[in-house]
């Protein structure tokens, strides 16, 4: 499989934020279950938020969208805001052109308050990066913020059961 370019965008407006800290656990979890090379890289939105809805956004955005072209793995993760997704990771997402993650390995991940959210990986997220390009070979991970204090060992089980998948995506040449 060679190296594997891994990178988790965290979609909370908010810096080090419970939705970073899910994000970097569960991506370190994959990297181990499915025997990736290297540390996952982390791309947080928050530190670019406000000039995404500028019409020029800066250099800032334009490296961080470099980093999502380049990437062949993307752990993409949010808070559930109004059932979905935020608006900071949808304003980034809609600054890459149609089919911009073709050749991309993309797992979901939404931290969720409540149950009754759980579909929203599948429903709502899961389509947003198929529309993209995606291949997003498993189903996303949908954590309750009242499993958070149990955060290794949820990752852990997730990450068991996405490996396999993942794996078989990367090597199938789903990524680059």
């Amino acid at each position: 499989m060679g190296d594997v370019s891994f990178l988790v965008i965290v979609g909370n407006p908010r810096p080090a934020s419970r939705t970073a800290t899910a994000a970097r656990a569960a991506a370190h979890a994959v990297a181990r279950a499915a025997d990736l090379p290297g540390t996952p890289e982390i791309l947080d939105l928050s530190e670019i938020g406000p000039r995404l809805l500028d019409a020029d956004p800066g250099p800032e955005a334009g490296a961080a969208l470099d980093r999502v072209r380049a990437a062949d793995l993307l752990l993409i993760a949010s808070p559930t805001y109004k059932g979905t997704y935020t608006g900071l990771l949808k304003s980034f997402l809609d600054r890459l052109p149609g089919g911009a993650l073709t050749g991309k390995v993309a797992l979901p991940l939404l931290v969720l308050g409540a149950p009754q959210h759980a579909l929203a990986v599948e429903v709502h997220f899961r389509p947003l990066l198929v529309e993209l390009g995606a291949t997003v070979p498993t189903p996303g991970l949908a954590l309750l913020e009242s499993d958070l204090d149990r955060l290794d060992s949820v990752t852990a089980d997730w990450a068991g059961h996405v490996s396999p998948a993942v794996r078989g995506a990367l090597s199938a040449g789903a990524a680059r």
